[in-house]
């Protein structure tokens, strides 16, 4: 974890779940975090949290759909600490149903969120790395990225299209001192599950809450990765609760 001290961090989706988990445990690290989430009363009590351990935290009502909303999360992280070292694309949503129950706005809604907002907000960072010469981009994909389940159709395809696009990322940044991570977790303590409407989801998944990872075992992984020295790059964590088949 020696790499994470005096780092400026910015998460997407961090007001609850695996963002606010990432956020703890990068702060309790030394890391400036800067909070983006749509749900400005929730990041204000989680800086009060970090901030009242002696940790660095910076709240910023952000929306990943908008392209101006993640400009001016990264800017506001420029402002305040100097610099951006580490993007977290975590924001993701999760209302799954087969395709033949024709829910295409839970369909726009996957894609604005889980990949075109993981687009924003790459190209929001992206430039300040480039001119630093350095940064870190990790974005939380899924088990569903590496294995489809019917009745999840479009949030597997959006998933697997985090890995893809950070793949090529990575490839295309090495020249640029730019280290692209992918974790994919699967079942884990989050909202997610609660935005679920399609009563065939809900039934299908009802075992799942029982035995999903605490939100802070995927904070660790991330962790982990953005811990090791500059010239390692952790491409991809494939995270698992031990008792889960899929």
């Amino acid at each position: 974890m020696d790499n994470i001290a005096g780092k400026t961090v910015v998460i997407t989706g961090a007001s609850s779940g695996i963002g606010a988990a990432i956020a703890r445990r990068l702060a309790a690290s030394g890391a400036a975090v800067v909070l983006g989430a749509r749900r400005a009363d929730r990041l204000d009590a989680l800086v009060a949290e970090i901030t009242a351990t002696g940790g660095k935290a910076l709240a910023v009502t952000a929306d990943v759909t908008s392209r101006d909303s993640m400009e001016a999360l990264v800017a506001g992280a420029v402002e305040r600490f100097g610099r951006i070292d580490v993007l977290i694309n975590n924001a993701g949503v999760m209302p799954i149903s087969r395709l033949d129950v024709l829910d295409i706005d839970a369909w726009d809604r996957m894609i604005d969120t889980n990949i075109k907002g993981v687009l924003y907000a790459i190209a929001a960072a992206l430039p300040w790395m480039k001119t630093q010469r350095s940064g870190h981009i990790v974005s939380i994909s899924s088990v569903a990225g590496h294995k489809i389940n019917g009745g999840s159709a479009v949030y597997a395809a959006t998933k697997h299209a985090v890995r893809v696009i950070s793949e090529a990322l990575r490839q295309e940044m090495t020249a640029n001192g730019i280290r692209v991570t992918i974790v994919s977790p699967g079942a884990t303590e989050s909202e997610l599950f609660d935005r679920i409407t399609d009563p065939a989801s809900l039934k299908r998944l009802a075992g799942a809450a029982a035995i999903a990872l605490p939100a802070d075992s995927v904070a660790r992984a991330v962790a982990y990765a953005i811990g090791e020295p500059d010239a390692v790059d952790i491409n991809e964590i494939l995270i698992r609760p031990q008792a889960q088949e899929m």
